[in-house]
């Protein structure tokens, strides 16, 4: 016979076996990191459990663990779908989504507007006055466009600082960016329904880490009682160490193919 006939015959099946198993456990384990830090993560984790038992179960031949576990999976689809309901709609939401800038803008254009970004949010910052700022990206923010004051404005500094200054009627609620224009302010965003939050944690984090979670929006916060500075994207903090760091992750978030032509 021929040697790679030979190997075909003989070795294909294990190979393909092991690609199975390899595919597969990928596919799990990128699961397991969207859903870090949720309550659907503790579930999943339980789920890993109760397979690893039902091998078990299968290879020291338990007839009844086995028979009920095999009965637990088979409805495991339906029992899914009414725990992850909130995760898988955010999921579906972001299938097909690319981590591109919504609105194409030339360098020159991205580098001023990181500028009057991180201008008025560390002026912000150093007066601790709280701020919320949701740059929108592939998924479109018309819902919470909707519910606040629609401005059509190109962005500066100044007008960041005066919008959420304390005695402004419109400092309550968050900014949307499109482009390089505040399409509107006062905005309502979602509150995270995520239960690893410390409960400590204000109206204005929630509704960042909210927002963050419905949609592919980079959030940036601003907290009005340390003047700490955070970005907020889907659906996890990131920490903000100076404002150097700053707009090198926001260019990163918003440009990620620009940002690396730079380096």
């Amino acid at each position: 016979m021929n040697p790679i006939a030979w190997t075909i015959e003989n070795i294909w099946p294990y190979a393909k076996a092991l690609i199975e198993v390899f595919i597969l456990w990928l596919v799990y384990y990128r699961v397991l990191l969207f859903f870090e830090g949720t309550r659907a993560f503790q579930v999943l984790r339980g789920i890993t459990y109760l397979i690893i038992a039902l091998f078990l179960s299968q290879y020291l031949g338990f007839e009844v663990l086995n028979w009920l576990l095999r009965n637990f999976f088979s409805i495991w689809i339906i029992v899914i779908v009414i725990i992850f309901q909130h995760e898988l709609r955010t999921g579906l939401a972001r299938l097909g989504q690319q981590h591109l800038f919504s609105v194409s803008l030339g360098e020159m254009e991205m580098q001023s507007l990181l500028e009057e970004i991180a201008d008025a949010v560390y002026k912000l910052a150093k007066q601790r006055n709280g701020c919320l700022i949701a740059l929108e990206r592939e998924t479109k923010l018309n819902p919470y466009v909707e519910s606040g004051v629609s401005l059509d404005a190109k962005i500066s500094s100044p007008l960041l600082q005066s919008l959420f200054a304390n005695v402004s009627p419109l400092h309550d609620g968050g900014v949307i960016v499109r482009g390089e224009r505040i399409v509107a302010s006062s905005c309502l965003f979602p509150l995270s329904e995520n239960p690893s939050v410390d409960k400590t944690v204000g109206t204005r984090h929630r509704a960042a880490l909210g927002l963050s979670e419905q949609t592919d929006a980079v959030v940036i916060l601003v907290s009005e009682q340390t003047g700490g500075v955070a970005l907020a994207f889907q659906g996890r903090f990131i920490i903000v160490n100076n404002a150097e760091h700053f707009g090198h992750l926001l260019k990163d978030l918003i440009a990620p193919q620009k940002a690396k032509k730079k380096i």
